[in-house]
């Protein structure tokens, strides 16, 4: 029986895809109750804000949704327009906790996009972003953190108290993938050795083999803050005649994955399936465009976890995978109180079902 405490706060940044998790949580319950609680958000013309809570949160079991990654969202400042950053989304998540006043019996923060996630560990003097702001949420009164696919899951260590689930939307992309693409004679492959455990993970739910490219860096430079990418060296199976998904948790510029998938199509490779949970797209889409047109990959899958305009998603090389449902699902356990063990997904069972689509 669906409990009646059940509250979702959702910003401005996530509103697309709160409207859609509202829908799958009434499919979910099978009633048309409104979960949704109304907020406004606010600023004043020198950039300062606030945020004011429509109705009482009194003793609610309340979830905040924020996209910290959504670059769409302007106001006003001086009298110019100014696109706000994630350090300002994330900024609003703590006014929306703030305004609160202590009333909800429990706050979850639903960040699918970790915020500062690639900022997760400390080389020297610099700064430690994700743990700081992880810790800040726990002084606030944060009693659960939901993410997914978090750049590196080990940042909970910042919060050994304070339960950070960090699920992964692999079967919800995988699923969609295997009903539309030809994945016969299939290869994963790793477009580095940091998303090679992804990339194994993908591997084992089709039950095909993997390999890896190793990124050789000139570490005498530093070009835009990193040192810049010499050569490509592949490890693994003949690609020759092969479909291949090159799978990773985010594509910033993408250059780099472009330059996989041109590395892989020179070695004889087919169809080249590019995925990512997160398809930022720092630098735009030309390269895209470009790679697209010569035929270097097929198709880019990714998830609307965090914003992608509408220009991109109407090109044709892009499939949008919708996840508002997983995360219905996870909301509703966690709101019964049941246990979530099972919405990580077993390998034995995805692999089962994805061989049913693939039969």
């Amino acid at each position: 029986m669906a409990r009646d405490d059940l509250g979702i706060i959702v910003l401005e940044n996530a509103k697309e895809f709160g409207e859609k998790l509202q829908k799958n949580l009434n499919k979910i319950r099978n009633n048309d109750e409104n979960y949704i609680i109304p907020i406004t958000s606010s600023r004043f013309n020198n950039g300062e804000g606030k945020v004011i809570i429509g109705s009482s949160v009194r003793e609610k079991d309340l979830y905040i949704l924020c996209d910290v990654g959504n670059y769409s969202i302007t106001y006003n400042m001086h009298g110019k327009e100014h696109e706000m950053s994630p350090d300002e989304h994330f900024q609003d998540i703590k006014r929306v906790i703030s305004a609160t006043c202590g009333h909800a019996c429990k706050i979850t923060v639903i960040m699918p996009l970790l915020y500062q996630a690639r900022q997760h560990k400390r080389r020297g003097r610099e700064s430690l972003d994700c743990a700081i702001a992880l810790q800040e949420l726990e002084r606030l009164g944060v009693n659960n953190i939901i993410t997914f696919d978090a750049h590196d899951p080990n940042v909970s260590n910042a919060i050994p108290r304070l339960p950070f689930e960090n699920f992964y939307p692999t079967h919800t992309i995988l699923s969609k993938l295997v009903k539309q693409e030809d994945i016969d004679n299939l290869l994963v492959v790793s477009p580095d050795m940091g998303a090679m455990e992804r990339a194994r993970y993908y591997a084992e739910m089709l039950e095909c083999d993997v390999g890896v490219f190793y990124k050789r860096r000139d570490l005498s430079k530093v070009v835009n803050g990193k040192n810049p990418i010499v050569e490509h060296v592949y490890m693994g199976a003949d690609v020759k005649d092969r479909n291949i998904i090159v799978v990773d948790d985010m594509i910033a510029s993408g250059q780099s994955m472009i330059e996989v998938a041109t590395e892989l199509k020179a070695r004889g490779a087919k169809n080249i399936y590019l995925v990512a949970t997160f398809a930022l797209l720092t630098e735009g889409t030309e390269g895209f465009m470009k790679a697209y047109q010569e035929g270097i990959f097929a198709k880019l899958y990714s998830t609307n976890l965090s914003y992608v305009p509408d220009t991109i998603k109407s090109q044709e090389w892009y499939c949008d995978v919708d996840c508002s449902s997983q995360l219905a699902t996870i909301i509703d356990a966690l709101n019964k109180k049941k246990s979530i063990q099972a919405l990580f997904g077993s390998r034995e069972e995805m692999a089962e079902e994805l061989q049913k689509l693939k039969s």
